[in-house]
């Protein structure tokens, strides 16, 4: 008996990105202070850490976020809803020594190239947005700000729809739409 092939799981990207709240030497300095320290990008930083899931189309499917200093593997939970859904790649920060899930493939450095992806969505939404650097002093402004920066970043994508060169490639931009 053959198993045959599911084509209508997809594959995604998962990753972690690190949002600055206010510069490492200010830390401790206000009782508002909702960002803690942690390394980013072999960088220390007081904020954020925001996770998201990408389709293949680049596409933001879910994101969540938590203070700097959690370790990726954190957002294994986000990975698990989408076992039957999607195959998605992250890199060895999503390994877990208690067990990963059925659906996440750790990718090694410049194994896939679909994690470019990731990288071309956050350099669209960190020189359009200004994404970076954010200034909030409750998790209720911050968040709802990375929920607007994600819906808007979907529809903005797709305000021209997504079109298919002949390579099957589809292009994302969201240059018309800066400031």
């Amino acid at each position: 008996m053959t198993k045959s092939c599911d084509f209508s799981i997809i594959i995604g990207v998962v990753d972690t990105y690190g949002v600055e709240l206010i510069h490492p030497i200010r830390e401790g300095r206000s009782e508002q202070q909702i960002g803690k320290k942690g390394i980013f990008n072999h960088r220390w930083i007081v904020g954020c850490k925001l996770c998201f899931i990408l389709n293949k189309f680049g596409l933001v499917v879910d994101w969540d976020c938590d203070t700097a200093n959690v370790h990726d593997n954190t957002f294994q939970y986000m990975i698990e809803p989408y076992i039957d859904k999607m195959i998605l790649s992250g890199d060895s920060g999503f390994h877990s020594k208690n067990g990963d899930p059925e659906n996440l493939k750790i990718c090694k450095k410049g194994e896939w190239n679909d994690r470019m992806l990731v990288e071309t969505v956050l350099s669209m939404l960190t020189v359009v947005s200004h994404f970076k650097k954010m200034t909030h002093r409750k998790w209720e402004y911050l968040k709802s700000r990375i929920a607007y920066y994600m819906a808007s970043f979907n529809i903005l994508t797709q305000w021209f729809g997504l079109p298919v060169d002949d390579n099957r490639f589809v292009p994302l931009s969201i240059k018309e739409f800066s400031l």
